[in-house]
Order: structure tokens, then sequence, then C-alpha cells
């Protein structure tokens, strides 16, 4: 297995860039299409969330692969290769197994815990394997990182660790106007995002909650779900200058909500204080409303200084724990399924030989059924001894480095065919449910 990771985030870029690679990559199913058709990449699946862009690649080797990535992300961000790659990180094989899994326990996510990358991650697989840009490789990989997600979530604590990410912005935006308890609220956008922050404050307690969407039906039913009131974007303006406190996490690849917009909503309200809280990747409002009088502005490079100092305790460690021991398990499966064959194909060979001989044997000496199978027997008791030694060494060798070549060595002495035995068939994709 060659996986390699290259990336993108919140933790290794400012936001101005992460939104460039971002707004860049857009469709995922498109970069899908490129990367199959670039040589060095066999399988890739694209994992796009509102802090993350990561390609992850089976491929024919690193180098070659790390270049057809990046060049692939400067090309579609617009982002010089030589200022990009200063942000990329890059991670191969067991490194790359290890982040992947860290990612999927949500112990990368610029909350601590957050859950709902199980569904980003659920949905990046899903598209790949509609695309048939993901497969064998990939699909053990995330399946198993999905599985080692739920477990962490399931075994520790590590939900409480820190809230979801609409809850700390939400924490930090009302502390400029006050609790959420009796305010309006106005949610731009009607995706997942934007429906968790409307859940959220309705559990807060707002009193009214107005959800703005380019799409008025899609405003609407979100609404319902939350005995809000939905409108269109061409109603956004009077929902700003009536609201306390306005979320907006759209798909837009562009401002949705300009300065001069916020400005005149802002001048109707008559000096009452606003807090925005914009959680799109690319942003949805210019970044410049924070200098408007009254206006406080919450953004994802604002929440990263937050949360970068949230401290860890007991139960991330005990989600670590479970990453480790789930990598090391992994790493050790692939590497016995590598070797397997070669110790079925030794057997396989060892028993053709002395079927041969035991056949031209009894073409040459005349054999009582007694003599015949005492002979036999101690002929497959010299050959299982003379292949007990390499039998069980290559067995012991599968968890360390020089466990796969031992086993191409045997290959090699013996002749053995590279493809036996035949490959199994995939197991069916895991798509029950969504985190997010």
């Amino acid at each position: 297995m060659s996986v390699l990771v290259v990336g993108i985030s919140h933790r290794s870029a400012p936001v101005s860039l992460l939104e460039k690679v971002t707004a860049g990559v857009g469709d995922t199913g498109g970069v899908l299409q490129q990367l199959r058709t670039t040589g060095p990449v066999g399988e890739a699946v694209v994992l796009g969330t509102c802090n993350r862009v990561e390609v992850y690649a089976e491929t024919e080797g690193f180098h070659a692969g790390v270049d057809a990535v990046s060049d692939l992300l400067s090309r579609l961000s617009g982002v010089a290769l030589e200022d990009l790659s200063k942000h990329l990180y890059v991670h191969w094989e067991g490194q790359a197994v290890l982040h992947l899994f860290t990612v999927a326990a949500g112990l990368d996510s610029m909350v601590v815990g957050e859950s709902q990358i199980l569904g980003q991650l659920r949905r990046a697989y899903a598209t790949a394997s509609d695309g048939k840009s993901a497969g064998r490789v990939l699909h053990e990989l995330f399946q198993q990182a999905l599985r080692v997600g739920k477990r962490a979530h399931s075994e520790t604590g590590i939900d409480e660790a820190g809230q979801s990410l609409v809850s700390v912005g939400l924490e930090h935006a009302t502390q400029a106007v006050g609790p959420l308890e009796g305010r309006e609220v106005l949610v731009v956008g009607a995706g997942s995002m934007s429906s968790l922050a409307a859940a959220t404050v309705r559990r807060g307690g707002a009193a009214r909650i107005v959800i703005a969407n380019r799409t008025a039906d899609n405003a609407r039913r979100l609404a319902d779900a939350v005995d809000g009131v939905g409108v269109g974007l061409d109603a956004v303006e009077d929902a700003i200058a009536s609201a306390d406190v306005v979320v907006s996490s759209t798909g837009a690849t562009g401002v949705v909500l300009g300065a001069d917009l916020v400005e005149r909503a802002v001048k109707a309200r008559e000096g009452r204080p606003i807090a925005f809280l914009d959680l799109a990747l690319p942003r949805d409002i210019d970044p410049s409303v924070r200098d408007l009088d009254g206006v406080t502005l919450v953004d994802l490079a604002t929440l990263q200084e937050v949360l970068e100092r949230t401290e860890t305790g007991a139960d991330v460690e005990a989600a670590r724990g479970i990453v480790h021991a789930e990598v090391a398990a992994f790493l050790a499966e692939q590497v016995a399924s590598r070797v397997a064959p070669t110790v079925v194909a030794l057997r396989s060979r060892a028993n053709e030989v002395v079927a041969a001989e035991l056949s031209r044997l009894a073409g040459r000496v005349q054999l009582d059924d007694e003599e015949r199978a005492e002979v036999e027997q101690a002929v497959r008791r010299v050959v299982d001894k003379l292949l007990h030694t390499p039998t069980v060494r290559v067995k012991e060798l599968t968890d360390a480095p020089e466990g796969l070549s031992y086993a191409d060595a045997l290959r090699e002495l013996f002749g053995l065919d590279r493809t036996a035995p035949a490959a199994v068939a995939l197991p069916p994709l895991e798509v029950e449910g969504s985190d997010g």
C-alpha cells in the first residue's frame, strides 16, 4: 500500500490562502477526474471541509505523487506553486494512515472532538466511489478510518472535550450582544452547517429565527424545522437590520454579505450592537465590516486563535491511544495480507512437486497400498520440515520492515506466482448515517 496525503488546513495556512484553495477545488468530483488522468495517481479521494482540503492518493511513487497533486492544487487555486508549497503538508504510507485516523477521530479539527468530520469523510469517499476514483486500497483505508472515528467517540468522552464549531463561534459572538435567549438570529444558508446553527440557536432560547437562502423554498424548509421564518436573499438586508446575531455558512465562492449591504443595514439599527459569525470557507462576509461601529465579526481566523488555546484532557489522550493502536493493527494487517499469498503459493508449489514425484515413482516401482502410503507420508514429512522455517519466519516478519523483502525473496527463489491466490471482491461501501 503506497498511500499519499497532500493537504492544507487551518493549522498550516492562513485563512485567506485556505479559501483560495477551497474555492479552486470547488466540486471535488471534477478534481477526482483530473487526478485520474494524472500518471502516478491510481486512486484518489478529496476531502474538503470548512477548514481543510486534503487529497488522499494511491500512487506509484512518493515524489511523482506529491508533484502531481501539488501542481493540480496550484493550478486550481491560482496560487503559485512556490507559495502554495510552503503551506502544504505531506504524509506517506504509515504516516498517511495515522493522519487520516487522527482526522476521523476529531483530533485534528479546529474544535477537538467535533464529530461532523465523520459525515464529511463518508461523503468524500462516497463521491470518489461513485466516480470510480477509489479502489481497493482507499476503500479499506477509509472504511477503517470511519470505524476508528466511531470508536474514538463511543469509547471516550472526546465529544465533551470540545464543542461544535458553531457553539464555540456563537459563544464568542454573543460576548458582544449578550445571551441568545430572547434575541433574534439570522442564519444565512440552508446547508448542514446552517442547519446545525439554526438548531443550536433554537436550543439557546432565541426568540425569533430567520433563515435566508438563495433558494427561498430551502430556506422555508429549514425554517419550518426550527419554528422560524424563511426568506430569499433579496430580503437579507432588512433581516440584518432587525437581527442581533447573524450566522452565515453558504457554499458560495464569493462574498455573500458585502460591506455596502451590511453598512446600510447597520445604519438602520440606530446604534444597536450586532454580531456576525462567518463559518464559511471561502468567507461569506466582507471582513471589512468589522470596522463598522457596533459590529463584531467572528470568522474562522478568529476561532482558530481561540480554539488553539483549548486545553486537551484525559479523553483526548484516550482517543489518541485508540488511534495509535488502530494504526498499528491496520498496518500489520496490510503487511500480513501481502505476505500471506507467498506462504500459500509456497505450500501449493511444494504439493505440486510432491504429487509429481509420487506419480513418477508409481510408474517405475511396484508398491502395494501400505507401502505407497508410507512413502508418501515420508516425502510429505520431509517437505513439511523443509518448509517449516521459511513459513514461520515470513509470518514472524510481517510486522517488521524486512517482512515484505523476505517474502519477495521467497517468491524469487522458488519461482512463485505473484498473483496467487486470486484477489477477493471488495466489501460493500459503508454509507449508513451521517454525522454532519
